[in-house]
């Protein structure tokens, strides 16, 4: 939407999309040649770190946590308190250069030659951040330290606009924010990759954010957004209307209403194919031709939540998590489908409990919807409490991919698995309604 404003660092220059024989030829390519310098991925979280007076040594970190919770007394009272801010303020322009430093592919690259989508994930978990404390954080510029704690509330939807990402070829990301609440503010970002003299477009992904105090104990106000002319506008609107949606979509739960009269007819219908003409029967099942049963559709994960992987409040990257989600995801998707599966869409991902250090994160992937040939995917993560063995659920994800043949239909033999079913297929209606 914009010429994004530049972050500058004097570690972070680098020609986009050029290659190296390009640069030798041409000598500096055009952004350089114009004086800028750009922020890359890798330095994202480094600062992030500086805003919010993180350290890179864990037991400093720890320490510089602590002394956090004394930032609470430059928290206004309320919002009008806060001076307004435009789409402008926020705007960022972050680039991975995986063409030009060839010592970075090794974290992206996998096996197929192409980019490790996980890993994209996390970037966008960490620009998300850092665009919503480019909205807030000058506020008030006698603190060194941004008092507020940003951290993911959902990944609202993230579009794929292209199957390939290539493990040699710049990319390069844009954000910025596109509504704002009261204590919570959605970014939008948009990832293009440089590639035969141009760049094209990759994915669009919304992400939601919440405001909370310096201890990530109670919400905490943020500036208000003010949109500057009819575009910005009706981005703020779309903002409005995604929240809508959301509260809509969480009113009409399948864990809260029953299921529509349509649906209820799909489930019955679904149920008497199951039935076994040879006895008259309700507990006489078979699997239908080119079926599976949903129990055979699963796999299953364990992560050790170390303090590598920590964010800059010392809990578990949120990035982190949608990575090995992701990863289970696809494995479960390739499984079940027997050959490569690429990403459509990855869509209502709720942060609903942070995941502490020294968890024990289980990951249960189900394929609970199929069509043609698409795989839906429900990834659930939930922590465990090896003293009290009590189980808390943190995430569940949604990813909807693409085979390269049609796929058996996924059928649920209980209850429980029927309304697995219909969830998914909400999700993977929603995600074609948005793709066509």
């Amino acid at each position: 939407m914009f010429s994004p404003r530049v972050l500058k660092s004097a570690s972070s220059i680098m020609c986009r999309g050029f290659s190296m024989g390009q640069i030798s030829r041409q000598g500096k390519a055009p952004d350089m040649a114009e004086g800028n310098a750009y922020l890359l991925m890798s330095n994202v979280r480094n600062r992030l770190r500086e805003i919010v007076g993180a350290s890179t040594n864990w037991n400093d970190h720890q320490q510089a946590l602590a002394e956090r919770a004394s930032l609470s007394q430059y928290l206004p009272k309320s919002q009008d308190e806060l001076p307004t801010r435009t789409m402008k303020d926020s705007e960022i322009e972050v680039h991975l250069p995986l063409g030009t430093k060839p010592e970075l592919r090794e974290k992206y690259l996998n096996f197929h030659n192409s980019v490790r989508f996980g890993r994209i994930l996390e970037d966008l978990d960490s620009l998300a951040v850092l665009i919503c404390y480019s909205h807030t954080h000058t506020w008030n510029k006698e603190l060194k330290r941004s008092p507020l704690s940003i951290v993911t509330a959902l990944v609202d939807k993230i579009d794929m606009r292209k199957q390939i990402i290539y493990p040699d070829c710049d990319i390069k990301f844009k954000g910025h924010v596109t509504w704002v609440g009261k204590t919570s503010i959605e970014a939008k970002m948009h990832m293009t990759q440089y590639h035969d003299g141009v760049y094209t477009d990759v994915l669009d992904a919304t992400f939601v954010m919440v405001a909370r105090d310096p201890e990530n104990k109670r919400a905490a106000f943020i500036n208000p957004l003010k949109p500057e002319g009819p575009k910005e506008e009706a981005i703020f609107q779309q903002g409005e209307i995604n929240k809508k949606r959301r509260v809509e979509l969480g009113t009409a739960s399948l864990l809260k209403v029953a299921p529509t009269a349509e649906e209820r007819t799909l489930i019955h219908n679904q149920f008497l194919n199951t039935l076994d003409p040879r006895t008259v029967s309700f507990r006489g099942r078979i699997l239908p031709p080119n079926s599976v049963w949903m129990e055979d559709a699963k796999m299953k994960g364990l992560e050790i939540c170390h303090p590598q992987e920590r964010n800059i409040f010392n809990r578990i990257f949120g990035g982190f998590l949608m990575r090995k989600a992701y990863e289970l995801g696809w494995a479960n998707a390739c499984a079940f489908a027997g050959c490569r599966p690429s990403l459509v869409a990855v869509d209502d991902i709720v942060f609903r409990k942070p995941v502490e250090i020294g968890s024990l994160l289980l990951l249960s992937s189900q394929v609970c919807y199929t069509e043609g040939t698409h795989v839906q995917v429900r990834v659930h993560t939930e922590v465990l409490d090896p003293l009290t063995r009590q189980h808390s659920t943190t995430n569940v994800f949604h990813f909807t991919f693409l085979v390269e043949k049609d796929v058996s239909a996924v059928v649920p033999q209980s209850y429980g698995e029927s309304m697995l079913y219909l969830d998914g297929k909400r999700h993977f209606d929603e995600t074609m309604r948005n793709q066509s």
